[in-house]
């Protein structure tokens, strides 16, 4: 019978009734002439591109023919063939930091400190200093619009205009207060020429005005009950804006806009998950898109966790680096597209590196993939004991290595009686050397189900090899007890 591998992440918060784990790999539908209705893709490797500066790197934004980063407390060009300039400092920290620009200057915001960076003259000012004006309330994060970078003043419902097309000046009477609700702003973000305006509990819709004293303007009606857990946590995604939200009934789920209205794309398996964190308010997001696949990369440092959701399967997974034989967090801070490549940023060094389906590592180190599903489908248990005589993946064999490791490549298989709680020993099986497209990937005499009358699979492998499972087939015996 076939077996439900396919599928998405959600292990609730009783192993018991769902354990499913998908780490490093994700699903993608096939609309016609499939062999099954999806399969199972490995994620990107990492392929080196540069380092840049010591890292971490905490922002990258592209402008013209060249990349921007800030990595550590430096701001670097990057050429088109990865060479790295330095132009200024930055203010210290290892946060991911906001960029915006206005065509010509590239606005900095460091929370509180912020930074301008003129591409056509090589100026580089910080603001409130007495190069950069006298006068500078502190950014927390920043985006353009219409000729004017807007910003949040940290710790206050105050959101500010710079001077139109300059952003190293900022009027002391150019601001505006966010005061439908009590809460400071934690954030703005600029979205189809709207100003989406983020409090801790609420959100307010702005516009370009175009008013003479100050040209903001909150839309009428524009006004949304739920808020923002996470500064760093809003990435534009499919023509909507995604966040980790907050209101007073709670927080730690994560919304995605439908014109002005929030719309849930969490499940109660990852809200599960996420609310166990010791802290969500350093959530960290990204977007990016590759064959189709458009994703939302939601990091959460201190719980050392990666969640992705891709939209076209509306589904989640994990995406996690390998080390010490510990799955951790994903290496990627955050996301530029740049010289037709996806590029993202380490969080713990200068290295930046292309999102690559045809890599099958970390670059420094091992990617480690795994699977975990139930043996039977939801509502076929009938807690009588059965005998699992086989199980066979359903993959692409063949495809090993002509030398280093993954020359033979395996696949371990472990299972778990008890809903998830304790493992059998690993078994592994060949996925055949390169050519071997016959390979059979096979386990016999899996033996008795005791206890829970229950199983959960899982499959796992670290070897630098192309990895697509289409489905697994599962030949058991009920016994009637």
């Amino acid at each position: 019978m076939k077996t439900n591998i396919l599928g998405g992440a959600y292990a609730a918060r009783t192993f018991n009734e769902a354990d499913n784990r998908m780490v490093n790999l994700f699903p993608e539908v096939v609309s016609e002439g499939g062999k099954e209705h999806g399969y199972l893709n490995r994620t990107p490797g990492l392929r080196f591109l540069a380092t840049v500066g010591t890292g971490p790197i905490r922002g990258c934004w592209v402008l013209g023919a060249f990349s921007y980063v800030v990595s550590a407390n430096k701001f670097y060009k990057v050429d088109k063939f990865w060479v790295a300039t330095e132009l200024g400092t930055v203010s210290s920290g290892t946060d991911v930091i906001s960029m915006s620009d206005n065509g010509i200057q590239i606005f900095i915001a460091c929370n509180p400190s912020a930074f301008v960076y003129n591409i056509n003259t090589g100026a580089f000012v910080e603001l409130g200093d007495s190069t950069g004006g006298t006068f500078f309330p502190g950014a927390k994060t920043v985006t353009y619009i219409g000729g004017y970078f807007v910003y949040n003043q940290p710790n206050s419902q105050k959101i500010w205009v710079t001077k139109l097309l300059d952003g190293t000046i900022t009027d002391p009477l150019d601001f505006a207060s966010a005061e439908a609700s009590t809460d400071n702003v934690k954030a703005v973000i600029e979205d189809h020429k709207e100003i989406w305006v983020f409090g801790a509990k609420t959100i307010e819709i702005w516009y370009n005005s175009g008013g003479v004293d100050y040209p903001l303007s909150p839309i009428q009606g524009a006004y949304i009950e739920t808020g923002l857990e996470a500064h760093r946590s809003i990435a534009k995604v499919d023509n909507s804006l995604f966040w980790l939200g907050s209101d007073p009934r709670g927080d730690g789920i994560v919304y995605r806009s439908n014109g002005y209205t929030p719309v849930r794309v969490s499940n109660h398996a990852l809200e599960y998950a996420i609310q166990s964190y010791e802290t969500m308010a350093d959530a960290q997001a990204y977007s990016y898109q590759q064959e189709g696949h458009i994703f939302y990369v939601l990091n959460f440092p201190t719980a050392n966790k990666t969640w992705v959701y891709d939209t076209a399967t509306s589904l989640w997974h994990e995406r996690a680096s390998f080390q010490g034989g510990e799955l951790l967090r994903h290496r990627s801070s955050c996301q530029m597209y740049a010289n037709d490549e996806i590029v993202v940023g380490d969080y713990d060094n200068g290295n930046l590196y292309a999102f690559d389906l045809n890599v099958y590592d970390d670059y420094i180190g091992e990617q480690k993939w795994i699977r975990s599903w139930r043996a039977l489908g939801t509502g076929q248990n009938t807690l009588k004991r059965t005998i699992h005589h086989a199980l066979q993946l359903d993959c692409e064999t063949g495809v090993g290595l002509a030398q280093g490791q993954g020359t033979d490549p395996q696949v371990a298989l472990r299972w778990s009686d008890d809903g998830g709680h304790t493992w059998s020993n690993y078994h592994t099986r060949s996925m055949g050397q390169g050519g071997a497209y016959g390979q059979r990937v096979i386990w016999r005499k899996l033996g008795m189900t005791m206890k829970l009358r229950d199983r959960v699979y899982e499959i796992s492998g670290t070897d630098p090899i192309k990895i697509s499972i289409l489905g697994a087939d599962l030949q058991i015996s009920p016994t009637g007890a």
